[in-house]
């Protein structure tokens, strides 16, 4: 957060806020309280722009209705809550559903809640509106409809993918556009500004540009009907994702079918790959500069804090540049602060931070309320490693072996010199006589130290991997049975310390939405689902894994503990290792865990700082000696 001592100013007009994908990877279960916080740290950090999507699926449920959709066929199309996101950008329908009476009912609440809270605290809510895709029983409603099948996404098949896209000539697309928006505006009223993203991460029907303005034109027209001074805000994510779909004049198509001003784009991931630059600053539409910075709401330390730091001045300063503000668009929040303390910033800034190492050394000491050299000093150490990724190989996307279905072909390079992860983790628990009592220096230190067994797995994954290769079976038997039987065990007993990093409280917030045990028992088989499987057959395997305790032992421990025997076997039976067959094994673990109705503890217990200096004890004089 940015303390001002007298009124702040920006040279910026908005400081946006969220993603598409945070709606279901953070925001999903949220009740009014944990909304009221978040919406409260937005405007303590200057946000005034930002997705309200809650709610939407009853406003389209009474849409359908009108329609002639039956209550049956709308059930079947809308997605389970944990995957609304994408039913929402038409990647997916039915996957996770359908969505209980109650859930609309919760829905609507809040979004009216969420929505008195921005308006009264000055910011401009973004409201959702059509972008073209409907549900399948709109074909039997009005059997002459025109609509195109897209391709399938995310390895889905078309039970749960491939959606129907209204054709931007049909004239049921301004009819389905117009009662969508009257009777969200009706509900909720409107700030004017409207977010619709048509080709989420799917190829168009046609690359003639002609098709491409057609398409555009609809959904804003639609916008038009019902809101003369309506603003599209379009996330600019699908110009990344396929670029050699989207040229020069299938962007142009896009950009110039809407008026100058009226559409306002996200460059979403443009810490690191701009869209703007080759793009002629969006052919002159205003556009947003973003950090996307987190996929997945993966844990893991990870920035790109240099390019963060230069990125928004390089824009603004970009020949006849169109930029109008700086947005923070992760998919999933509750990592990194450090991150987004600087993004924050910077959207009060008009010229990058002079002193990145001076910016994180004074960020320790307002962090922890007061000064620690050793403190400090950890934190350099990160700048320069885990927060220093550049060039266009920095993804936020966890891939660590920890988190990943174990194979023999896994990659554990890393950006940064392993060592400065050391280092800070020792530095760290030496200012814990002076520091253990703040709640953040705490929470630092554990994720420090998950960060320090996240390492220690890659280099004992290669020790089994080498061991394997050579046919070395004590060697292999003494990697894979620490690693798999000793150091994951103990990272999940210092997760275990802190409630934020208990499956536990994950799994309790979906509970405490239903209101009744077979409802909460589908909420929590939703959020399993995401957490691991994403798919019915690990359609999306792992994308939003996250290190929590509980999540460590029962679901990525049988996994190492099932490779490492597997290898062991392999060897003792001189037979190759088949992964295709371990896959098959490793997938019933891997199912079992999320139709499983285990409940974990939701309260903390043991001590971080003694678990930690426990580990750290254990393992770090060996990483030094280089006996691991």
């Amino acid at each position: 957060m940015r303390f001002c001592s007298s009124t702040c100013h920006t040279v910026w007009r908005y400081r946006y806020y969220q993603n598409v994908c945070t709606q279901s990877y953070s925001f999903v279960w949220w009740d009014w309280a944990r909304w009221e916080r978040e919406i409260d740290w937005m405007a303590l950090n200057g946000i005034n722009l930002a997705l309200a999507w809650s709610g939407q699926e009853a406003i389209w449920q009474r849409v359908y209705l009108t329609l002639g959709l039956t209550q049956s066929e709308i059930d079947e199309y809308f997605t389970g809550p944990a995957f609304l996101a994408w039913g929402r950008m038409g990647n997916l329908h039915t996957w996770g559903g359908p969505l209980p009476r109650s859930w609309h009912l919760k829905q609507l609440y809040l979004q009216h809640r969420i929505l008195d809270r921005m308006r009264s605290l000055g910011m401009i809510p973004v409201l959702p509106a059509f972008a073209g895709h409907v549900p399948k029983a709109i074909t039997r409603v009005f059997p002459q409809v025109n609509v195109t099948q897209m391709g399938s996404w995310g390895q889905f098949n078309c039970s749960y993918s491939c959606s129907f896209l209204l054709a931007p000539g049909d004239p049921m697309f301004p009819i389905i556009g117009s009662l969508f928006l009257q009777e969200l505006t009706k509900e909720f009223g409107t700030d004017h500004i409207y977010g619709a993203d048509t080709f989420n991460e799917m190829q168009p029907p046609s690359s003639e540009p002609s098709y491409l303005a057609a398409a555009t034109a609809a959904v804003y027209e639609a916008m038009i009907t019902v809101d003369p001074d309506a603003v599209w805000l379009l996330q600019g994510w699908l110009f990344h994702h396929q670029p050699q779909f989207w040229g020069p004049a299938q962007v142009g198509a896009v950009m110039r079918a809407v008026p100058r001003g009226r559409l306002l784009v996200l460059d979403l991931f443009a810490e690191t790959q701009p869209v703007y630059i080759r793009t002629a600053s969006f052919q002159g539409q205003p556009f947003i500069w973003c950090m996307l910075h987190n996929f997945g709401g993966n844990h893991g330390l990870f920035g790109t804090l240099e390019t963060v730091n230069q990125g928004p001045a390089a824009a603004r300063l970009f020949p006849n540049s169109t930029m109008v503000g700086t947005g923070m668009a992760p998919e999933g929040i509750g990592q990194n602060e450090v991150v987004y303390a600087l993004m924050a910033e910077l959207g009060w800034r008009k010229d990058p931070v002079p002193d990145l190492g001076a910016w994180v050394a004074s960020f320790a000491d307002r962090r922890y309320g007061g000064f620690h050299q050793d403190a400090e000093a950890a934190w350099r150490l990160l700048l320069r490693s885990v927060y220093n990724c550049s060039g266009e190989a920095c993804v936020g996307h966890n891939r660590s072996p920890l988190v990943r279905r174990p194979s023999l072909q896994m990659h554990t390079t890393v950006w940064y010199n392993q060592s400065d992860v050391f280092e800070a983790w020792r530095l760290l628990l030496a200012a814990t006589p002076t520091l253990a009592a703040s709640p953040a220096f705490r929470y630092d230190l554990l994720d420090i130290t998950r960060q320090a067994a996240q390492e220690l797995v890659s280099l004992y994954y290669g020790e089994v991997r080498t061991a394997y290769l050579n046919k070395e079976l004590v060697h292999l038997l003494k990697a894979g049975g620490i690693l798999a039987y000793e150091l994951l065990p103990a990272l999940d007993e210092v997760l275990a310390s802190d409630s934020r990093f208990l499956l536990g409280s994950w799994l309790e917030q979906a509970r405490a939405v239903a209101v009744s045990e077979a409802e909460a028992h589908f909420f929590e088989q939703n959020s399993r689902y995401q957490l691991t499987l994403w798919g019915p057959a690990g359609n999306i395997l792992d994308y939003a894994n996250k290190q929590l305790a509980g999540l460590v032992s029962d679901y990525y421990t049988p996994r190492w503990q099932l490779f490492v025997g597997a290898l062991v076997e392999s060897l003792v039976q001189d037979i190759p290792f088949q992964q295709r067959l371990f896959d098959e094994n490793v997938f019933q673990l891997e199912q079992a865990f999320v139709l499983n109705t285990w409940r974990y503890p939701t309260q903390p217990k043991g001590d971080t700082v003694d678990l930690a200096k426990r580990l750290f004890l254990k393992y770090y004089p060996q990483w030094v000696a280089g006996s691991l």
